[in-house]
């Protein structure tokens, strides 16, 4: 009687002449990594801010493991730490994600019926600004009414920090952002009324974190005072404002603003429910 032929198995274990399909294989690890990952950068556009505790206990791991998770993210730059061992924020790459998504969208279309209810609800011009290095650009604009009125700002470009809309987009940026785009913090003086130093910048953009609008009372330009805030795209950075603007004579100090915050804050969040919707 004769033998059998001969098999050979190779690495796989499997039979030479074993015509089955391979059954594929699945990495469970890599797999729960990936999970994880993802995970985490939910964590961080929703929150902002993120410790290494906080992501080792809502992922049910260990601290080790949640910091290499959070520092892969950063050197991918989808995280990035003010200070080592400090706390984690969205980095660029993630905020370029959110940027890229809704850059398909023209936001000027999105906001116009917006400006244009604002301006009605308030009788004043309105704005929708967009943040270009260390000054914004308005990108459309919608007149008041009056007789006595701020006119159309369409075009117009002015330090940041000298306007509403400016400053309400720059608090809202990361302090590692903020740095960069003012690396030796020197700033312009448009008026006699412009913010002339780094300090009393970053005390402005304090207030305006705080209270949730900026206020700007002649500090671009002489005759004009505005209030603004800042609208955010997907992940929570700050895309554009919406500013309100107002003769000085009808706003002489900041304590004015208060009476124009709501209709903006509804505005804003308007705006940014509408642009989600067009995602």
């Amino acid at each position: 009687m004769s033998n059998p032929p001969a098999t050979h198995r190779g690495d796989s274990g499997r039979s030479a002449t074993d015509t089955t399909p391979p059954t594929p294989r699945t990495n469970d690890a890599g797999l729960s990594s990936v999970d994880n990952a993802l995970r985490l950068l939910q964590l961080i556009g929703e929150r902002r801010v993120l410790r290494v505790a906080e992501a080792a206990e809502d992922l049910g791991v260990a601290r080790s493991t949640a910091h290499r998770l959070l520092s892969a993210l950063r050197v991918r730059g989808f995280v990035m730490q003010d200070k080592p061992n400090g706390v984690y924020r969205p980095g660029s790459a993630l905020n370029e994600i959110g940027l890229a998504a809704i850059g398909r969208i023209d936001i000027r279309r999105v906001a116009r019926p917006i400006i244009e209810q604002l301006r009605e609800e308030t009788q004043e011009t309105v704005s929708l600004l967009l943040l270009e290095g260390q000054n914004v650009r308005f990108m459309d604009c919608v007149e008041s009414p009056r007789s006595v009125r701020v006119g159309s700002r369409t075009g117009l470009m002015l330090p940041a920090h000298c306007t509403a809309g400016g400053k309400a987009i720059l608090a809202a940026l990361p302090r590692t952002e903020l740095l960069r785009r003012y690396p030796d913090g020197t700033l312009e003086s448009r008026t006699e009324s412009s913010i002339q130093t780094w300090e009393q910048l970053e005390a402005e953009l304090a207030t305006v974190r705080e209270i949730g609008y900026a206020v700007n009372i002649e500090e671009g330009e002489n005759g004009i005072s505005a209030v603004g805030t800042a609208v955010r795209d997907l992940i929570g950075a700050p895309l554009a404002a919406l500013a309100i603007a107002i003769p000085t004579s009808r706003m002489p100090t900041a304590d004015g603003a208060g009476q124009f915050a709501p209709a903006l804050a509804q505005a804003q969040a308007t705006v940014t429910e509408l642009l989600r919707a067009e995602l």
